[in-house]
C-alpha cells in the first residue's frame, strides 16, 4: 500500500480523534480539546460570543420565510412560528426588555446563556474539525471491526460506533451532525439513522457532571457514569425492536453507500482498504473544511431559535403548571410497582424530562438517594427534549416526526427508570 495516503489516514483520523475523543487538563479544567476551544471563546470573548449566538438566531429565524421553506407542510409553518417566536424571546433577553418573571434564572437566562450559546458555537466550530471524523477514512476503518458488535445488539452499522462515542464525549449536537452528514451520504438508512439519532445522541459526560453535582451524586460518579452509559445503550438495544423505530424503512437519501457485511479475511486489510477508498475519493481538505463549517451555520441557524422558543414553553409548563404532574402519571404505577419511596415525585420530575433533560435534576435536590440516582440516569438516557435534543433531530434530513419522538421518548423513559431502580438495588 502507499505509504502517503496511509500517512495522511494516521494524521487526520489523531488529529480528529484528539479534539473528540482525549481529554486534556487546561486552566484546572479536564475535557476535550473541542469544549476548550468554546470556553475559551465564551471565557475571552463573551460579548463577541453574544451577539454571534442572536444573530445565529436571527438569520435562522428569517431563512425559513425567506427561503419559502414554512409553505412546505403543516409541521414546518408550525415550526417557522416556533422560530419567529424564537426570535422575539432572543431580542427580549438580548435588550433586557419584556416581562420582568421571563428573566428569572431559570428562563431566559438559562436558555439563551447555558444552551443558545453553547451549541451555536460548538455545531459550527466542531463541524471544521468533523472533516477529520468523517471525511478521510477513519468511519470506515472503525466500521470494519465495530460492525459485529454494532449489528447484532442496535442493528446499526459498525461506523455508528463513531456517533454514540462523539455523543457521550463531545455533545449530542456534534453527534447528530455526523449522523446527518452520514445519513446523507447514503451511508445510513433511514432506519438506521432514526435509531442513532434517537438511541445515541443524548448529552455529554461533562453535562452529566452538571447533573451528578446537582443531585449530589459525585462521590459516586463511576458508578453514575457506568450505570447511565449501560442503559442507555441497553434500552436503545429495546426501542429498535418496538414501533416506532422497528417500522422505519431501510431505506436510503441519495445514492446508497452500506457498510460491507463480508466478515472474511484480515480485518486489518478490510478496515484499511475500505478507509483508504473513503480517502481517495475525498474532497481537499479546504473544500471540507468549508463546506462543513457551512453545514454547521445552518444547522445552528436551525437549532437556535427553536431552542428559545419550544425551550422556553417547555419551562414555562413545568413552572407554572400542572402539566407535568398529569404527565407523570404515566410513570406513577412503575414508579410504585418498583416500590420506590415518593413515587408520585419520581414521576413527576421524569416528565419535565421532554421539556429540558436538567429540569428533573433540579426537581429532586433534596430526594431520597434513590430517586436521585433514578432521575439522573433517566434523564440522561432518555435523550429527547424540546428545549435542544428534537429542534436538532428536526433540523437534519432524517424523516422522523415529533409525535414519533415522543413515543420513543416514553419507551426510553420506563424503560430507564426500570432499570436503573434495578441497578439502584444493587448498588446503593
Amino acid at each position: 500500500m502507499p505509504k502517503k495516503p496511509i500517512l495522511q489516514l494516521i494524521s487526520y483520523s489523531a488529529l480528529g480523534i484528539f479534539v473528540f475523543f482525549v481529554p486534556i487538563p487546561i486552566g484546572g479544567k479536564t475535557s476535550i480539546p473541542l469544549d476548550h476551544i468554546i470556553t475559551s471563546i465564551r471565557v475571552h470573548l463573551p460579548t463577541l460570543a453574544k451577539w454571534y449566538a442572536f444573530l445565529i438566531v436571527i438569520g435562522g429565524g428569517a431563512l425559513t420565510f425567506v427561503n419559502g421553506e414554512w409553505k412546505n407542510s403543516p409541521t414546518t409553518m408550525t415550526f417557522a412560528l416556533m422560530k419567529l417566536i424564537g426570535v422575539i424571546t432572543a431580542t427580549m433577553y438580548v435588550i433586557s426588555w419584556g416581562p420582568e418573571f421571563l428573566f428569572a434564572a431559570d428562563l431566559l437566562p438559562f436558555l439563551f446563556d447555558k444552551l443558545v450559546i453553547p451549541v451555536g458555537l460548538i455545531v459550527p466550530i466542531g463541524a471544521i474539525f468533523l472533516a477529520f471524523l468523517v471525511d478521510y477514512g477513519l468511519l470506515e476503518f472503525v466500521g470494519v471491526f465495530m460492525q459485529p458488535v454494532m449489528r447484532p445488539f442496535w442493528k446499526t452499522p459498525g461506523r455508528s460506533a463513531i456517533d454514540a462515542l462523539a455523543s457521550f464525549v463531545g455533545s449530542y449536537s456534534i453527534g447528530l451532525l455526523i449522523t446527518n452528514r452520514v445519513f446523507k451520504e447514503g451511508k445510513y438508512s433511514v432506519k438506521e439513522a432514526a435509531i442513532i439519532a434517537t438511541g445515541f445522541s443524548t448529552v455529554s459526560a461533562t453535562f452529566m457532571i452538571i447533573v451528578a453535582k446537582t443531585c449530589g451524586l459525585m462521590e459516586m460518579w463511576n458508578v453514575y457514569f457506568w450505570s447511565t452509559l449501560l442503559i442507555t445503550f441497553a434500552v436503545t438495544a429495546i426501542t429498535v425492536r418496538i414501533p416506532p423505530l422497528r417500522n422505519k424503512p431501510a431505506e436510503y437519501l441519495g445514492q446508497p453507500s452500506p457498510e460491507s457485511t463480508d466478515r472474511r479475511g484480515n480485518k486489518v486489510q478490510q478496515a484499511l482498504e475500505a478507509a483508504l477508498n473513503t480517502l481517495e475519493k475525498a474532497p481537499p481538505l479546504p473544500v471540507a473544511l468549508r463546506e462543513n463549517f457551512l453545514d454547521g451555520i445552518r444547522m445552528a441557524m436551525s437549532i437556535l431559535p427553536t431552542i428559545m422558543s419550544v425551550g422556553l414553553l417547555g419551562l414555562l409548563l413545568a413552572k407554572f403548571t400542572p402539566v407535568f404532574t398529569w404527565v407523570g402519571f404515566l410513570f406513577y404505577p412503575l414508579g410504585k410497582l418498583l416500590n420506590i419511596p415518593d413515587a408520585l415525585l419520581l414521576s413527576k420530575a421524569v416528565a419535565t424530562g421532554i421539556a429540558e433533560m436538567f429540569l428533573p435534576a433540579l426537581m429532586v435536590v433534596d430526594a431520597p438517594l434513590i430517586i436521585r440516582f433514578i432521575v439522573a440516569v433517566t434523564s440522561v438516557a432518555s435523550i429527547i427534549f424540546f428545549s435542544a435534543s428534537v429542534p436538532c433531530i428536526l433540523s437534519t434530513e432524517i424523516p422522523i416526526t415529533v409525535a414519533e419522538l415522543i413515543v420513543i421518548w416514553m419507551e426510553r423513559t420506563l424503560c430507564s427508570i426500570l432499570l436503573s431502580a434495578v441497578i439502584a438495588r444493587f448498588l446503593l
